[in-house]
């Protein structure tokens, strides 16, 4: 009995594109697979400017199908495209010239982690687009999910579907006007990600030089927590605009807080600002409880000498909007978490419009 179509995409599940940690059935390039009296036939479709990418690929797929019982012989045609754009000196200059085409560059940081950076990154993220499309700002805003460990953005921004692969290029997906790329879209829901420094390191500049995000207005960075790797070769990778640094009221986080702002200082990276989360809860009278305690967000933003972005009470719809795949931002923009994002938005925005960002 011949093998069935599901079965052979399976095996070529196995074939990873050159360069990435995804398969070239999952990339889209798989137009057809079939056998018939024990020969596999398969049909991909390829965009590359590179010579040596067809047969690498061709053999791979071959070796692939063979592996597949009941598959006797296998043929594979490899369809090849010509860019549309030559990338230079390879995928690193075309990726160069698609954050050209990116007005501001912005970094979401922590010096923990626990604090909500990446909620807040997305919710930012989203009062961007809203406040950009109220403006008749026609630019996008883009999300790069750098947080490698815990790639939650996907989960938060309701997206679940795979990027393509255009001309050598990553296409973002994109929800609510926001265009995102993130390692949770490229692995598998049960791989776990234990990578060193180096994988981390090129999985993050592979994400700068490596999608076609476009024109856009704003691109958002989340970071992972920390001042490790990741930080350190984002800032030598993408020229950012700036830096906002996220923390929770309380002492333990305000203090790592500061020390993780250090870092940009020294990678002649400006900070636009700290911006609280979970700053308190607000009860049904109107009263306030702070349970992580006071006023450690505008004390590190003047212990840094930059301005206090605002404070982003503790809600359950912010956590049920993630959950949901729907931020609050935009399921709920008028309640005083959405108003607040939108204010911190807002600020940022005119901040950078105005040239007002400053080393530390």
């Amino acid at each position: 009995m011949d093998p069935t179509p599901e079965a052979l995409l399976n095996a070529l599940k196995t074939v990873k594109y050159p360069g990435f940690s995804r398969d070239i059935v999952s990339f889209g390039l798989v137009r057809s697979a079939t056998a018939q009296d024990g020969k596999a036939l398969a049909r991909l479709e390829i965009t590359t400017a590179d010579t040596d990418m067809p047969k690498k690929l061709h053999d791979a797929a071959v070796a692939a199908l063979r592996s597949v019982p009941g598959v006797k012989s296998a043929e594979v045609e490899v369809a090849v495209k010509i860019p549309t754009k030559t990338p230079g000196a390879g995928v690193t200059a075309a990726g160069t010239s698609q954050l050209q085409k990116v007005r501001y560059r912005i970094a979401v940081a922590s010096g923990k982690g626990g604090v909500g950076k990446s909620t807040f990154a997305v919710n930012l993220a989203c009062a961007f687009a809203h406040l950009l499309a109220k403006g008749n700002r026609p630019r996008g805003v883009g999300l790069m999910d750098c947080d490698i460990y815990g790639p939650s953005v996907p989960l938060m921004l309701g997206v679940n579907v795979r990027p393509e692969i255009e001309d050598e290029m990553l296409i973002p997906v994109e929800n609510f006007g926001v265009r995102m790329m993130s390692l949770g879209l490229l692995i598998d829901d049960h791989t776990p990600v234990a990578w060193r420094g180096p994988m981390v390191m090129k999985t993050i500049q592979q994400f700068a030089t490596q999608v076609a995000w476009g024109e856009l207005e704003i691109l958002v960075v989340d970071l992972p927590p920390g001042t490790g790797d990741a930080q350190i070769t984002l800032a030598q990778t993408v020229p950012l605009s700036g830096v906002v640094v996220v923390t929770t009221p309380q002492l333990a986080a305000v203090s790592v807080a500061r020390r993780g702002a250090m870092l940009f200082d020294k990678v002649n990276v400006p900070l636009l600002g700290v911006a609280e989360n979970m700053s308190f809860l607000e009860n049904p009278d109107g009263t306030r409880q702070f349970i992580f305690g006071e006023g450690g967000g505008p004390q590190a933003a003047e212990d840094l000498q930059t301005e206090f972005l605002g404070q982003v009470p503790l809600d359950q719809r912010v956590r049920v909007g993630g959950d949901r795949g729907i931020p609050l931002v935009v399921s709920h923009p008028n309640t005083l978490p959405g108003q607040a994002f939108l204010g911190i938005a807002a600020r940022l925005l005119k901040k950078l419009d105005d040239g007002l960002t400053k080393p530390l």
